[in-house]
């Protein structure tokens, strides 16, 4: 009998353990959704964000007030980075020949060199027949050397008897051939170096021990990273003449640059305009690179100068910006603007001053959902 009253008992608290939980009557929630966490950060009906004061400093928003001022206007202008012909060169083969290595090989990419260091050789190569007279003509000339030597030799010896002019032509003779015989033997086994004709860096080497190359070919281009050249096309040619400033974006530095001048003839129906940089900045650069040019005009604008990276796209595809409202409240503002230096926009409509513009993090606001 307690064996069966212990077996019951343990069916019945098993049963207990496995069967369901129903609340009362009145306090079911039935299928509803979990609450959502109304202290998180979440996108409001009116395309507002609620942003907690914690989530901002996680994701590291930064805010600043804007003033109204007079701005210049500006023009975006396409252009490519160009050498400066002051701190850079090219260095060419003056005769056809096949390239040796320097005294420290062949530069690679890259490698600083100083202005006057040997880069490679150019061992002369002409043709069989041209190669065989030379040595020929090399040989002659050897002979006929010898049998002055000899000439001068007895002249010398009798020298009471023998007038002192026909010694000294002797003489001019065994020097004239020596110096043919030096010339001749110098173009045969002509060897020119490469040489660096500033202080930079490698830009391209177009150099292979034992390459065989031709007078005039480009073998390695030197340029001094920190002083480039920026060439941009100008289609209008009034905006050479209205040039107050330019300034040239690398990443999120502002690169000012020195209008040098324009040109005075088209080059595909645009008027190339120079400009000239200088910078550690400008090292990031590439020789022919495309480049964005912002060029400054004399006349100005009534504008609010805001940060480029402060402008996002809408759900409508619009410019926005976001402005921050309250201590936790952002809040879309479609704006109008004009380019300025790359870096900085000038927005026309759609800010005051006084409002708080979100320059850092304005990407994850604008994610908020």
């Amino acid at each position: 009998m307690k064996t069966n009253f212990l077996i019951s008992a343990v069916c019945l608290a098993l049963l207990s353990l496995t069967s369901p939980a129903w609340a009362g009557e009145g306090h079911d929630h039935g299928e509803e959704a979990p609450a959502t966490n109304s202290n998180g950060p979440q996108r409001l009906p009116d395309g507002s964000v609620f942003l907690p004061k914690p989530a901002q400093r996680q994701i590291g928003v930064r805010t600043l007030p804007l003033e109204t001022a007079e701005l210049p206007r500006s023009l975006e202008l396409a252009g490519k980075v160009v050498m400066d012909p002051n701190a850079g060169g090219m260095v060419q083969a003056v005769l056809a020949g096949r390239l040796e290595a320097g005294p420290r090989g062949f530069p690679s990419v890259g490698q600083a060199v100083k202005k006057g260091e040997v880069l490679a050789y150019v061992v002369a190569t002409g043709d069989v027949l041209e190669r065989a007279n030379q040595a020929a003509q090399l040989a002659q000339l050897r002979a006929a050397k010898g049998l002055a030597d000899q000439r001068l030799v007895r002249l010398r010896e009798l020298a009471d008897t023998v007038p002192r002019k026909d010694i000294e032509a002797a003489a001019s003779e065994v020097a004239s051939l020596a110096a043919q015989i030096a010339a001749l033997s110098s173009g045969i086994n002509a060897r020119e170096a490469l040489l660096a004709p500033v202080s930079g860096v490698i830009a391209s080497s177009n150099a292979v021990a034992g390459q065989v190359v031709d007078a005039r070919e480009l073998v390695f281009e030197v340029v001094d990273p920190s002083r480039l050249r920026i060439e941009a096309l100008a289609y209008d040619l009034s905006q050479a003449a209205d040039v107050a400033g330019a300034t040239l974006a690398v990443g999120s530095e502002r690169v000012p640059l020195t209008f040098i001048g324009a040109a005075r003839s088209l080059r595909e129906q645009a008027l190339p305009m120079l400009f000239q940089g200088e910078g550690s900045a400008l090292s990031r650069l590439a020789v022919g690179q495309p480049v964005r040019v912002f060029v400054q005009t004399a006349s100005r604008t009534q504008g609010i100068r805001v940060p480029a990276a402060s402008l996002m796209k809408n759900a409508a595809n619009q410019s926005v910006v976001w402005v921050k409202t309250a201590p936790e409240h952002f809040a879309p503002r479609p704006v109008t603007f004009v380019a300025l230096d790359g870096v900085s926009v000038a927005v026309t409509s759609g800010l005051a001053a006084g409002d708080r513009v979100v320059t850092q993090a304005a990407t994850l606001i604008n994610q908020i959902r």
